[in-house]
């Protein structure tokens, strides 16, 4: 990002993706980047569980998931989300900085729920 910044101090957007996920995480980028970077929003894929689990059941047997695609492994990463993530996105929706998309639809309509977020 430094160096990208460097070489065009004009164009330095930056999407981070899946950071902060933690109360840790969301210390350290306080910490270290409030005076640093202007966060514009936070894109929230919002999701029932059951969809997410059975999406990601799905792309493990496909094979081209992540190898503990699981329902035991799934079961926990849900849990790690509801006490861990997402009091992160409370907080910055209390800042007024979510825009929140509903990833229950197919691609191609999250996709233009994304645009849209993007361009407001």
């Amino acid at each position: 990002m430094y160096e990208a910044m460097q070489k065009n101090p004009a164009d330095n957007n930056f999407l981070i993706d899946g950071f902060p996920r933690n109360k840790d995480n969301l210390d350290g980028w306080e910490r270290e980047m409030n005076d640093k970077a202007n966060l514009k929003f936070v894109l929230f894929f919002d999701c029932e569980d059951d969809i997410c689990i059975k999406r990601c059941l799905s792309r493990g047997e496909a094979g081209s998931g992540r190898s503990d695609d699981n329902m035991d492994s799934l079961r926990k990463r849900i849990t790690t989300y509801h006490e861990s993530t997402k009091p992160i996105i409370d907080h910055y929706k209390a800042l007024g900085k979510v825009r929140q998309v509903s990833a229950d639809a197919i691609p191609e309509e999250v996709f233009l729920e994304v645009k849209k977020a993007f361009k407001s």
